[in-house]
C-alpha cells in the first residue's frame, strides 16, 4: 500500500444495498423505524420517514457477510468476527471465537446466536461478550441455511437446512427437542407467522409451506411460479397478507384466508428480492435487492395492491461514464450498463436524481408497465455529451448506445429522456452502422455525431432535424470516427478517426459535402479525444498507449506522454488545464504536468478505472471502476496543503491505493504521513556569472530618487506650523493622596542641552562616518545599511558627502567603490543605476575637477558597459523567441 502525492481518498457515492438482506429496527426514543443495509465493508442506516441517510458505519476489515439487529444494537459479521454497534457508528462489542466465516446472525433476547460456514453454532452473552454454549452440525446431514426464534418458544431456536429438514433446539439445556422430516428440498427462507405455533417455510423449488410447529402438521401449501423463495414477510395490521420474494425480482402477495394470490409486483427489482420486511402495524413494505436499491411500498389502493412510495437507488450495473455537471462541482452525471442515466449530488444524497432508462418509445414503455424483459429498452449508453447553455429550453444531453446508430437526447432540467432520436433515414435499415462519438456545440443548438462507417453528421437538437454532413459520400474518414468536437465559436469541426487522421472542417460545409480544410497524419490510429472547454488543448489517445496534446490554434502537437502499458480508457484536464489525468486498463492513474511535460504523480488501483472527471472547482476527482457500482471521489490535496510537484522517477515503485469507502476518509490525521519532507531551498545571491540579479525591493524605494525634489515640492505644507501654547504658570496637580504635579506638558530640559562634538566631525552623518572608516570586507554591510534607508534619507546622505571639504573627496571615492562593487558582482542592478544617477546629479562638477575621481569614473564606466551588454543580449534573445512564436 502507498499514497498519492496529489489525491487522497474521500468517499464513494451511489451505494445503497447489496445481496445482504436489510434489517428494520423500531427505535422507541425516536418513535420511528430505521432501515439498515449493507454496502460492502460498511452499513448504512436510513429513516423510514423520508428515506434520509442517518449514519454510515465505520469501515470493517473486510466485506460484511451478514446483518442483524435488535432495538439496541446492530450486529454485523466480517469474516470470523462479530461486531455490535450503537447508533450506527459506535462500536460497543466484539465477539471472537469462530474459525470460519460467519454467515447467519440472530439476536435472542440478551443473547446472540451466530452460525459459521462450518456449521458451528455459538451462543453469546451480548453485554459481557462471553461464549455461553456451542453446537456443531454435520454439513452432510444437516447444513444450516436459516434460523428463527418461534414466538412464545422460550429458549428455543428452529433451524432450517439444505437437506430440507428442520430441527427445534433448546439452547439453554443444549438439547434437540424435535426434528421435522422436511420436504426433501433446501429450505431457503423461514419466517414466524402472526399466528402462534405457525411458521412459513420457503423452499428452493418455489413451494411455501405454512406449518404448525406444535402439531408438526402442514396447514396449507402455496406455490410461487417464479421459482425459489428467498424472502418472506407477514403483514401485521390485521390484513392476512404474506409477501414472498423471488430471484427474478418479483414480489408476490398471498391472501392467507383465501389461500391464493392477492396481487403481484412484477419486476419490483431488477434482481432477486433478498430483503423483505413489513413495518409493524403499518401498510408499508420495505424491500432490498442486489440491484443496489431499497424501496418502500404502500398498500392504500382500492384493490389492495401496492404502489411505490419512496425509493433510494444507484446503478444496478457498473457505471462506464462519469462527468461533473455544472460549474460548481455539486453534481455528477453518470451512465451505466443498466441503460440508465443518473445524477449524483456531492452535497447530500437527498438531491440524487434518476433520468430513467433509455427506451426506444418512452411513452409506450410506460404503458406496458413492468415486464420481465422490456423489449423497448435500449442498449447501454457508451458515451454522452453535455452542454449547459440551453438546459432550461430544450434537451441538453446527447448519448450514444452500444450497437446502435441512434443517438438519444435527454433533458437535465426535466430529469428525463427527450423525445428525439437522432438518426438518418438511410441508416435505419443498416444495422452495421453504429454511432461511436458525439459532441454538442457551445451554443447548445447542434449535435455532431461520428459513426463507425466514417460518416460525420450534424443534427439540430431542438427539432431533431438533420442539418449537414461532413465529407463526401464515402464519409469523413476511411474507418470508424473515434472523436468529434467543435470550437467555441462554431467555426471549425475537428474529427479523429482510426485511419490515423485528424481533420478540420468548416462548420457550415458546402451543399453535397466537401473536403476538409486541413488534415494531420498521426503515427497511430486514434482511440478517442478529450478537450478542455476553456483552452485550445485537445488530448488524443493513440492505440500504442501514448497520449498527445494538440494545440487547436496552431494545429501542432505540443506534448507527447508515454508510460501506460495497456489501452487508455479516459483522460481529463484540471480546471486551469495545467494537469492531464489519464487512466488505463493497466490499473494506473497518472497525472501529467503539461507545462513541464513531466509525470508528477502515479498510483495504482485494485480495479481498472474506466472513466474519470475533474471537478470544475478543482476540489475532487471522480472515477468509475470495473465491476464497481459506485462513483469514487478523491480530494485534491494541493488545495489545502503544500505538495511537491517534482517529476516522478520511472524506477520508483508504483503505490497501490484501495478505493474510497462510503464514509468520508479522515485525511487530516494522516497528513504528516502523506506530505513528503522537503529541504528548505536558499537561493544564492547570484545564480550564474552571466546573469544580472535585481534587488527585489519595491519600485517606490528607488524609482522616486531622481524626482525626489518634485515630490517634496508637492508634499510641502501650505501653512506654516503653529507655535504650541506655553505651559501655565501654576502647574496643575494630579489627584492623589500625596501632592504630585502634572509635568506631562512640560518639555524635557535635556532636549535643549547642546552636544559637544569634535569640529572635524560636526558636518558628517552617521552613514558618512561609517563610509569614511570603510574597508573592503565591509562593503556588503554598508550596502545593506543603504538599502534599508528611505528614498528621502538616501537623497540626503548623497547630498551631504560634500558638506565637509576635508573629507569630501574621500567620501565620494568610497561611494564610487560601492557602486563598482555592485556592478562587478552583478547584483542589485537597478539600485546601482539609481544611486549612480543621483550621485552624478549632485557631485558631477566636483568629480570633473578632481583627477583621482575622474580616473575612477572611467573605471566605473567600463564595468557599467559590461553589465549593460549582458542585459541587452538576454533581452534581445527573449524578444526574438517571442517574435518567432507569434509567427508560428
Amino acid at each position: 500500500m502507498g499514497h498519492s502525492k496529489i489525491f487522497a481518498k474521500n468517499r464513494a457515492l451511489g451505494y445503497v444495498s447489496n445481496h445482504i438482506p436489510l434489517i428494520t429496527r423500531y427505535i422507541t426514543r425516536r418513535k420511528e423505524n430505521l432501515i439498515s443495509t449493507c454496502v460492502g465493508d460498511t452499513f448504512l442506516t436510513y429513516s423510514c420517514t423520508h428515506f434520509t441517510l442517518l449514519s454510515i458505519s465505520k469501515t470493517h476489515p473486510g466485506e460484511i457477510t451478514c446483518l442483524a439487529g435488535d432495538p439496541y444494537h446492530t450486529f454485523t459479521a466480517c469474516g470470523k468476527e462479530i461486531y455490535a454497534w450503537r447508533r450506527g457508528t459506535e462500536l460497543r462489542h466484539t465477539y471472537k471465537g469462530h474459525n470460519y466465516t460467519v454467515h447467519i446472525l440472530l439476536p435472542f433476547g440478551p443473547n446472540l446466536i451466530s452460525v459459521d460456514e462450518n456449521n458451528n453454532v455459538k451462543l453469546w452473552d451480548i453485554r459481557t461478550e462471553e461464549l455461553i454454549t456451542e453446537l456443531d452440525f454435520s454439513k452432510n446431514h444437516f447444513n444450516i441455511t436459516t434460523i428463527i426464534h418461534p414466538n412464545t418458544y422460550i429458549n428455543k431456536i428452529l433451524f432450517g437446512s439444505e437437506q430440507g429438514q428442520l430441527q427445534l433446539w433448546n439452547l439453554r439445556v443444549v438439547k434437540l427437542i424435535y426434528t421435522f422430516k422436511g420436504w426433501n428440498t433446501p429450505v431457503t427462507a423461514l419466517e414466524q407467522a402472526p399466528a402462534i405455533d405457525v411458521a412459513a417455510i420457503g423452499l428452493r423449488n418455489g413451494r411455501i409451506i405454512l406449518h404448525n410447529l406444535k402439531l408438526d402438521e402442514t396447514l396449507f401449501e402455496l406455490v410461487q411460479d417464479w421459482g425459489c423463495v428467498i424472502s418472506i414477510s407477514f403483514r401485521t395490521d390485521e390484513h392476512p397478507i404474506m409477501a414472498t420474494g423471488s430471484l427474478d425480482g418479483h414480489i408476490v402477495f398471498w391472501n392467507l384466508e383465501q389461500r391464493k394470490v392477492e396481487s403481484q409486483l412484477l419486476k419490483a427489482h431488477s434482481r432477486g428480492v433478498t430483503g423483505l420486511k413489513y413495518l409493524p402495524n403499518e401498510p408499508l413494505l420495505v424491500s432490498s435487492s442486489s440491484d443496489n436499491s431499497i424501496k418502500l411500498w404502500i398498500f392504500d389502493l382500492a384493490d389492495g395492491a401496492g404502489r411505490l412510495l419512496r425509493i433510494r437507488e444507484g446503478h444496478a450495473e457498473p457505471p462506464n461514464i462519469v462527468r461533473f455537471y455544472g460549474n460548481d462541482g455539486n453534481y455528477i452525471l453518470t451512465a451505466g450498463n443498466d441503460s440508465s442515466l443518473r445524477m449524483f449530488s456531492t452535497i447530500t444524497e437527498m438531491l440524487n436524481k434518476s433520468f430513467g432508462k433509455a427506451s426506444f418509445n418512452r411513452k409506450a414503455a410506460r404503458k406496458r408497465g413492468r415486464l420481465i424483459e422490456d423489449p423497448l429498452l435500449m442498449p447501454p449508453i457508451t458515451n454522452f455529451a453535455i452542454e449547459l447553455t440551453r438546459e432550461k429550453e430544450w434537451d441538453n444531453i446527447a448519448a450514444t448506445h452500444s450497437g446502435l446508430a441512434t443517438v438519444s437526447t435527454w433533458s437535465s432540467n426535466k430529469a428525463k429522456m427527450g423525445e428525439h432520436k437522432l438518426i438518418l433515414e438511410n441508416f435505419k435499415s443498416n444495422r452495421n452502422i453504429i454511432a461511436t462519438c458525439v459532441c454538442i456545440t457551445k451554443c447548445g443548438d447542434f449535435v455532431i455525431i461520428g459513426y463507425n462507417s466514417g460518416h460525420v453528421e450534424r443534427f439540430n437538437i431542438q427539432s431533431g432535424i438533420h442539418r449537414a454532413s461532413y465529407g463526401i459520400d464515402k464519409g469523413a474518414h476511411q474507418g470508424p470516427v473515434k472523436g468529434v468536437m467543435v470550437d467555441p465559436l462554431n467555426q471549425t469541426v475537428i474529427t479523429a478517426g482510426s485511419d490515423a487522421f485528424i481533420k478540420f472542417w468548416r462548420f457550415k460545409p458546402k451543399t453535397g459535402g466537401s473536403e476538409s480544410v486541413t488534415k494531420m497524419m498521426l503515427d497511430e490510429p486514434v482511440e478517442w479525444l478529450r478537450y478542455h472547454n476553456d483552452s485550445s488543448l485537445i488530448a488524443i489517445a493513440l492505440q500504442d498507449f501514448t497520449i498527445i496534446l494538440l494545440d487547436l490554434d496552431t494545429k501542432r502537437i505540443v506534448r507527447r506522454f508515454k508510460g501506460h502499458k495497456a489501452r487508455l480508457t479516459d483522460a481529463c484536464f484540471n480546471p486551469d488545464s495545467r494537469w492531464l489525468v489519464t487512466a488505463s486498463m493497466d490499473c494506473t492513474i497518472r497525472i501529467w504536468d503539461i507545462p513541464s511535460s513531466n509525470l508528477i504523480d502515479i498510483f495504482q488501483v485494485p480495479e481498472a478505472c474506466t472513466s474519470l472527471s475533474f471537478s470544475p472547482t478543482g476540489e475532487f476527482l471522480a472515477t468509475a471502476h470495473v465491476c464497481n457500482l459506485g462513483i469514487y471521489l478523491w480530494s485534491n490535496r494541493t488545495l489545502y496543503s503544500h505538495i511537491s510537484l517534482k517529476g516522478v522517477n520511472k524506477n520508483d515503485p508504483i503505490p497501490t491505493i484501495g478505493l474510497p469507502g462510503s464514509m468520508i476518509e479522515d485525511t487530516v490525521t494522516n497528513e504528516d504521513e502523506l506530505t513528503e519532507p522537503e529541504l528548505d531551498y536558499v537561493s544564492p545571491a547570484q545564480l550564474q556569472d552571466n546573469l544580472i540579479t535585481m534587488s527585489g525591493l519595491a519600485h517606490s524605494r528607488w524609482q522616486n530618487l531622481l524626482n525626489i525634489d518634485i515630490i517634496r515640492k508637492k508634499n510641502k505644507p501650505k501653512k506654516a506650523p503653529e507655535v504650541p501654547e506655553s505651559a501655565p504658570f501654576f502647574l496643575p496637580t494630579i489627584p492623589s493622596l500625596e501632592l504630585k504635579f502634572d509635568l506631562s506638558s512640560v518639555k524635557d530640559a535635556e532636549v535643549n542641552k547642546k552636544l559637544i562634538i569634535h569640529p572635524e566631525l560636526q558636518n558628517l552623518t552617521l552613514f558618512a562616518k561609517s563610509l569614511l572608516s570603510m574597508e573592503d570586507p565591509q562593503l556588503e554591510e554598508v550596502i545593506e545599511k543603504f538599502k534599508n534607508m528611505s528614498p528621502s534619507s538616501i537623497d540626503f546622505e548623497i547630498q551631504s558627502f560634500s558638506a565637509d571639504e576635508k573629507t569630501s573627496n574621500t567620501l565620494l571615492l568610497h561611494f564610487m567603490k560601492i557602486i563598482y562593487h555592485m556592478m562587478e558582482k552583478r547584483i542589485n542592478f537597478e539600485l546601482a543605476q539609481a544611486y549612480l544617477a543621483v550621485f552624478l546629479k549632485y557631485h558631477g562638477t566636483t568629480i570633473a575637477k578632481d583627477e583621482t575621481l575622474r580616473n575612477y569614473l572611467d573605471t566605473l564606466h567600463d564595468i557599467q558597459l559590461k553589465s549593460w551588454f549582458i542585459l541587452r543580449t538576454k533581452f534581445f534573445y527573449n524578444l526574438s523567441v517571442v517574435q518567432a512564436l507569434k509567427k508560428m
